[in-house]
């Protein structure tokens, strides 16, 4: 297939109008944390209906400041072990311990009864991400955290405009960390934002975000430099007008795919919570070879031999890296170690056409034909 008809895993193209809006503040001089960040988080905050919204300078700086503000030496973190590294990472930079737990093997998100296994005196905070942008049930969270008297950082990196039971996941908890990264759902290059209703906490992260300053050489606390750029937050504000568009875009492109797959014997995509609206980061399923009658690899090979690029999100559990093996000593979580071995993301971004889902729906359906010779008809697309 010529390369320029190939579906791509992502689109990262600015509009005119965000590229205007960096070469504003880029001719203006005024290139460090400002007004544009200021109006960025006024009107982030607004947009997810948080009392307050901090700017920072990535996805993980919104971890990190989170987890310093809440956390001891030596206090322990419940994270699910199938999630991007500074989930967990960023406990253990703060001086806390994450603690790994299992997922559920549908929505592959935190299984809170593998999570009350491992509860201790030490257990402070729990991280639940609502991963590719499958909100966390976020009542159950709040009422096991009420239970065992646990603050809530809630990952956020790969859900903006995700809500559940009507409300937009940013409003929830004491700290919300969203990321910003290029194959975010709004994507500023680096960047990211804590939202809270708490403005005591809000302040805190302020004041970590900038060296733990509280006045001007003023130093109470030990911080950071971890501010977002005005050229950034310019590119933000501008993209935080389409968000609701590209969201549209990308859950028609997922109704499609699950319209499409439903049915496939050996191909499950990932189970949106009840009550909650997915803001499909990602799209991803489990391939089952003993049904379908191939890995993973094969299928990705066959795919991209198609045109159809294909990626993994992710290939081990955090509890399989060797770092943490190395800290914390080897854990076994069932769940998380089959779907690492099985799970394959697919296009679902605001860039593909309908015509392009399609394509996707019936280039899995040759495969099936491929690999387990059954004839499946394509009346779902």
């Amino acid at each position: 297939m010529n390369k320029k008809n190939n579906i791509l895993m992502a689109e990262i193209k600015l509009t005119d109008a965000e590229v205007e809006a960096a070469v504003r503040v880029l001719r203006s001089g005024k290139l460090r944390q400002g007004k544009e960040c200021r109006a960025f988080e006024e009107e982030f905050a607004e947009k997810v209906g948080a009392k307050c919204a901090v700017t920072c300078a990535s996805g993980t700086a919104a971890l990190h400041l989170a987890y310093m503000t809440l956390l001891k030496p030596s206090d322990e973190v419940l994270v699910p072990s199938f999630t991007f590294i500074a989930t967990a990472s960023m406990v253990t930079m703060s001086g806390g311990k994450p603690v790994f737990c299992d997922i559920d093997p549908e929505t592959f998100l935190i299984d809170l009864r593998d999570a009350e296994r491992k509860i201790t005196s030490r257990t402070k905070v729990i991280s639940p991400v609502h991963l590719f942008g499958n909100p966390c049930d976020v009542e159950a969270i709040r009422k096991f955290a009420d239970k065992y008297g646990l603050k809530i950082v809630w990952d956020a990196a790969q859900a903006h405009g995700a809500t559940f039971k009507g409300k937009d996941v940013g409003s929830f908890g004491e700290f919300v960390c969203y990321s910003f990264y290029p194959s975010k759902n709004m994507f500023v290059g680096e960047g990211g934002m804590i939202c809270t209703n708490n403005s005591e906490l809000g302040n805190r992260v302020r004041y970590l975000r900038t060296h733990g300053q509280t006045d001007k050489y003023y130093h109470t606390m030990l911080g950071f430099n971890y501010r977002m750029t005005d050229v950034e937050a310019a590119i933000g504000r501008e993209q935080l007008k389409r968000l609701d568009s590209m969201l549209h875009i990308r859950r028609q492109n997922a109704e499609i795919l699950n319209r499409g797959l439903t049915g496939i014997q050996g191909i499950r995509p990932q189970k949106t919570t009840p009550n909650a609206c997915h803001a499909w980061h990602q799209y991803s399923v489990v391939i089952e070879p003993e049904d379908f009658r191939c890995t993973r690899a094969e299928l990705a090979k066959f795919l991209e031999a198609r045109g159809v690029a294909t990626n993994v999100h992710y290939p081990r559990g955090l509890h399989q890296q060797p770092i943490f093996e190395r800290m914390y000593g080897k854990v076994v979580l069932p769940n998380t170690e089959s779907l690492a071995k099985n799970i394959l993301a697919l296009p679902v971004h605001h860039g593909l056409s309908k015509a392009d889902v399609e394509r996707i729906v019936e280039v899995i359906y040759e495969a099936g034909r491929h690999f387990n010779g059954k004839t499946h008809g394509l009346s779902q697309v």
